[in-house]
């Protein structure tokens, strides 16, 4: 879509305070862009932008919003049906 192209293009509202962007969640918004890297932005055209749920899981940049011919919808299913990496190996940790 066009709102994605332009995010991942760098268009977006980074220049705004955390807290306009992410609410009351910017403090956790931050220390995980501490451990990643920068969060995109929330929503494209007020609406769930697939690289922020990317960026929340802790995937890689591109690693579902990259596939050509993804439609916005499918990428939101596929994050949506998707595990945290981080927690996957927490639990592979604690049942070892």
């Amino acid at each position: 879509s066009e709102g994605l192209q332009r995010q991942r293009a760098g268009h977006t509202t980074r220049d705004r305070c955390p807290t306009d962007r992410f609410g009351p969640y910017a403090a956790a918004v931050t220390r995980w862009e501490q451990l990643t890297r920068p969060a995109p932005d929330p929503t494209i055209n007020g609406r769930l932008s697939p690289l922020f749920v990317e960026w929340m899981m802790g995937l890689p940049e591109g690693h579902v919003t990259g596939v050509p011919d993804l439609s916005r919808a499918q990428m939101l299913k596929i994050l949506g049906n998707g595990c945290v990496p981080a927690q996957c190996a927490e639990a592979v940790r604690q049942l070892a």
